[in-house]
């Protein structure tokens, strides 16, 4: 399993290979197989305090707050910090989705966007689709695939149609599996166009902007560890954007006028460089050091 950082380097690699968002949004979909569902997030670091945030927010449903909580050393009892958690791989955490909100994270870094918080909204957004249909009509190429309710007005699920019979969709985990015998509808985002690469500029925001940019800039940011708010990466570049823009560049040396141009894409598609320490605590016995060691993957103890 790889971690986002890894995850973020790839994607920016494919981009210079001139793929297709298709072609893109199947290759990061595959690259994150195994990150973590969790209900309610949209690419949202998995820390504990981010956990917890989920689990406790009123419209949480009670099981999934507790299977929230369950799934989370720090939070369950069962450890004090990630380290040794499935979901921090190699040092560095992943992201977290639901259904929709896998779907939201994927597309968003290829400059799609959809209206709706949830299966049944996005389905509902007349702007988000191009072509949509039933399950007897399903295209052999990518496209988003649903769930239908019993009571035919709700969508209960969502994924990724891929083609060749098989479907990626976050589901306990990000899985890639053969296409459900629950799928009853697709659509195709708006956005996807067959053989279009994906541009090399991206227009300059501030505050007030509105679109699948935008959308793109706030999960940028929220990978990197910045808040842009309690409705994350929602195309809206509001208050919260703008003090996340702000802080992003005052800590990479930029212009700190939180308007997102040139300068400011470039240090989003950076790769994130990833700083290593040694601490020393004076007089501790060895087996506390022992118990801090294990926490942390591939780190080491020595004798001084």
């Amino acid at each position: 399993m790889y971690n986002y950082d890894e995850v973020d380097n790839m994607v920016e690699q494919w981009k210079k290979q001139g793929l297709t968002k298709e072609e893109l949004i199947v290759k990061t979909a595959e690259a994150e197989l195994g990150w973590p569902y969790v209900w309610g997030a949209v690419g949202a670091q998995c820390i504990p305090s981010k956990r917890k945030y989920y689990a406790e927010r009123t419209s949480c449903p009670e099981a999934e707050a507790k299977e929230i909580i369950a799934k989370c050393k720090a939070l369950n009892g069962s450890g004090k910090s990630c380290g040794g958690c499935t979901y921090y791989p190699n040092n560095m955490r992943v992201l977290i989705d639901d259904c929709q909100g896998f779907v939201k994270q994927v597309c968003s870094r290829f400059g799609i966007s959809f209206t709706g918080g949830g299966a049944t909204l996005m389905w509902n957004g007349s702007g988000n689709w191009t072509e949509k249909g039933t399950r007897d009509t399903l295209p052999e190429k990518l496209c988003c695939i649903f769930w239908q309710a019993s009571d035919k007005k709700t969508m209960n699920h969502i994924g990724f149609y891929i083609g060749n019979g098989m479907m990626i969709h976050c589901s306990g985990s990000v899985k890639k599996e053969k296409i459900s015998s629950k799928v009853t509808h697709w659509a195709i985002p708006r956005g996807l166009g067959g053989s279009t690469p994906m541009p090399d500029k991206k227009p300059t925001l501030r505050k007030g902007s509105k679109g699948e940019y935008v959308t793109l800039l706030q999960t940028m940011l929220i990978q990197r560890g910045y808040d842009c708010g309690s409705y994350g990466a929602d195309g809206s570049f509001g208050n919260a954007t703008l003090s996340a823009v702000k802080k992003f560049q005052l800590d990479n040396g930029l212009q700190m006028d939180g308007i997102v141009g040139t300068a400011t894409w470039d240090a989003l598609e950076n790769p994130v460089e990833i700083e290593y320490y040694t601490v020393t605590i004076p007089g501790l016995p060895k087996y506390e050091a022992e118990a801090i060691v294990k926490q942390y993957k591939n780190s080491s103890m020595k004798k001084e």
